[in-house]
């Protein structure tokens, strides 16, 4: 089934799980098997009405943090390990399971300068690859960041409950921040 037709249908081809479940989830995607671990998702973008560009940018701008990865790629797994040590949330893409996989990837590199993986970002900011990554971790500038997007998303959270509107991406928030 392609991200197209899952739209269509109402239903995603990712899975996420709080960072409390412990257990791997796993979610079919297009044209294979992805897993996602601990309090993350895969997901499975592909053909579609709109373009890559468009639904990368739409995954960046509804995720804190995503990770565009290749599932043989030992610099993605370091740079989803350094995410899961910190607790943190993260949404992967793993651009060789995805049928149109090479044209989200041309779409990374118009949009980041490198078609290498994996390409982070976080908080709607492109921060650069599992090195660039690891530094900011080390510097103690990654986590911040992060935060930055999560007390965005509470304060949108708190704008929606006053107004008696419904939220429905509990999902992606973490369980151990507060709402109120």
């Amino acid at each position: 089934m392609s991200w197209g037709r899952a739209a269509l249908a109402g239903s995603r081809l990712v899975g996420s799980r709080s960072a409390s479940a412990g257990q791997p989830h796993r979610a079919a995607g297009a044209g294979g098997t992805a897993t996602s671990e601990m309090g993350n998702s895969t997901s499975s973008l592909g053909k579609s009405a709109t373009t890559p560009v468009n639904q990368i940018q739409e995954t960046i701008s509804d995720n804190c943090v995503v990770i565009f990865s290749k599932t043989s790629c030992s610099y993605c797994t370091m740079a989803k390990k350094i995410f899961q040590d910190m607790n943190v949330n993260y949404k992967v893409v793993e651009l060789d399971m995805l049928e149109y996989g090479s044209q989200f990837q041309d779409a990374l590199y118009k949009m980041t300068g490198e078609r290498t993986v994996p390409r982070i970002f976080v908080n709607g900011t492109f921060i650069g690859g599992a090195t660039d990554t690891h530094r900011l971790h080390k510097e103690g500038k990654l986590l911040p960041l992060v935060h930055q997007c999560y007390l965005k998303k509470r304060i949108e959270l708190r704008s929606l409950c006053l107004q008696g509107k419904r939220w429905n991406h509990w999902a992606k928030f973490p369980a151990h921040l507060s709402i109120f």
